[in-house]
């Protein structure tokens, strides 16, 4: 067998040469072409074949969601915007991709180390595929929710520019650095503060951040749990928060008992300290509505020391039957979500793995881990701007460290001929999802499908 350490790789020069060879098969122009194919599936029969397998009592509350915006929308439709870019050019650069790239999937959560990091966040899509994909998912949010929150078109368009551009910008500078520099980069909060210039959504950082420290397990105790017979138990809020039945539970418990086996030594023997006191079923999400998701409390020798991991059901990535005939590096769908996770941010959860219970697979991660979101509502022309170009800078970092920054660099170029693409097509998907939104409002209002409102 050939050792992966004695074959010779293309030089840098070779790989940018190559990436503007790329240029013949898509140009970049073409990259801001949408039109729906001529035999596109009905979007709401989509959505209903997304709801196989779910918890059907859980549905109504999943298009309950869906239907409240197109920003929302947006969120829960990831298979959709999978089936409709799957007929568009793509150079065939296929890194490691989050598969549901929007501005509400990026967030605040702790490093090992406890440092505030941000980076992207939700990985249930993650999977090789075309970088192209996220970034038209990135985008086309920014142009939903700029309209959403009132801005005018040229400011969504400015706002979908500076995500581009600070994708194609932050991949050139990643290309000019050795692969294991690349590697640690990353966005704290302290670097974070020195490069936003809206101070309104500094403000909103301080915010979020602020919201994000107190999310913690011991801190979750008080609004999660009550003390009965003097142990603690997660307080039921059905339909978001219920038990499962003692068998359910017990088979639940087995699941996290092989989970250790899936952790590093040192979390592993740690971990093995705690356990379970109270095990229930909570809703979580958008697009994860219906899908199994259970928070268990576990208890170290002292009653305040807890912690909360969450169990949430892995399926196939929505891209996954688009690329080559689904080239998963895994057949379990939590170790799929888990490594791809670990590939597309810098540092990630120590806690995080995976494991079976029946037949469907899981992944375990902490479920209080000083996670937190800036609020996308509200959010002024500058302010949007701001943040968009935040998240596509971490978009890029993310795609780099599965692939070749230099193969992608040299594609888009130094030029904006890829930034006026993406910010064409995002302006005429937003088009189509405020389309494919008000079909799902009109069915809804008809009784084709169940809705509850604001839970």
């Amino acid at each position: 067998m050939t050792s992966v350490l004695r074959t010779s790789l293309p030089t840098n020069e070779e790989r940018s040469a190559a990436g503007r060879a790329l240029r013949e098969k898509v140009r970049r122009g073409a990259l801001g072409r949408w039109k729906p194919a001529p035999d596109r599936p009905d979007p709401l029969d989509l959505i209903e074949e997304a709801h196989e397998g779910r918890l059907q009592r859980l549905v109504p509350v999943r298009v309950g969601r869906m239907v409240a915006s197109p920003y929302a929308f947006l969120r829960g439709s990831a298979a959709l915007m999978a089936e409709d870019f799957a007929h568009l050019p793509r150079t065939g650069v296929e890194p490691v991709i989050c598969g549901d790239a929007h501005l509400g999937n990026f967030g605040f959560y702790a490093s090992p180390e406890r440092d505030l990091v941000f980076d992207l966040n939700d990985f249930d899509e993650a999977h090789p595929g075309p970088w192209e994909w996220d970034l038209y998912r990135l985008t086309t949010s920014v142009w939903v929710a700029g309209r959403q929150n009132g801005l005018s078109e040229d400011t969504c368009e400015d706002a979908v520019l500076r995500c581009a551009s600070a994708y194609r910008r932050q991949l050139r500078q990643l290309a000019g650095q050795p692969l294991l520099t690349r590697s640690f980069d990353r966005l704290d909060i302290d670097r974070m503060r020195a490069e936003l210039a809206d101070w309104s959504l500094r403000g909103e950082i301080e915010r979020a951040a602020k919201r994000a420290r107190t999310r913690t397990s011991d801190r979750a105790l008080p609004k999660l749990t009550r003390e009965r017979g003097g142990a603690r138990h997660i307080v039921d809020q059905p339909p978001l928060v219920t038990h499962v039945s003692d068998r359910e539970t017990d088979r639940l418990i087995e699941g996290l008992e092989s989970y250790l086996e899936t952790l590093p030594p040192h979390w592993r023997r740690l971990l093995g300290y705690y356990v379970v006191v109270d095990l229930a079923h909570k809703v979580v999400g958008v697009g994860s509505v219906g899908l199994r998701a259970f928070v268990a409390l576990l208890q170290g020798n002292d009653p305040s020391d807890v912690v909360f991991l969450q169990l949430k059901q892995a399926r196939r990535s929505c891209v996954a039957r688009f690329v080559h005939g689904d080239t998963a590096w895994h057949a379990h769908q939590g170790q799929r979500v888990v490594e791809y996770q670990q590939t597309l941010q810098t540092v990630s959860d120590p806690l995080l793995g995976w494991t079976t219970v029946g037949e469907r697979d899981y992944y375990v991660r902490q479920f209080r881990d000083m996670k937190g979101a800036i609020t996308v509502d509200g959010m002024d022309g500058s302010a949007l701007m701001d943040y968009s170009r935040v998240c596509g800078t971490l978009l890029a970092k993310g795609h780099a460290r599965s692939t070749g920054a230099t193969l992608l660099s040299g594609y888009l170029g130094k030029g904006d001929s890829a930034d006026r693409a993406f910010a064409k097509f995002a302006r005429a998907y937003a088009d189509q999802t405020e389309a494919d939104h008000d079909a799902l409002r009109k069915a809804v209002a008809a009784g084709r499908l169940p809705a509850e409102a604001g839970i």
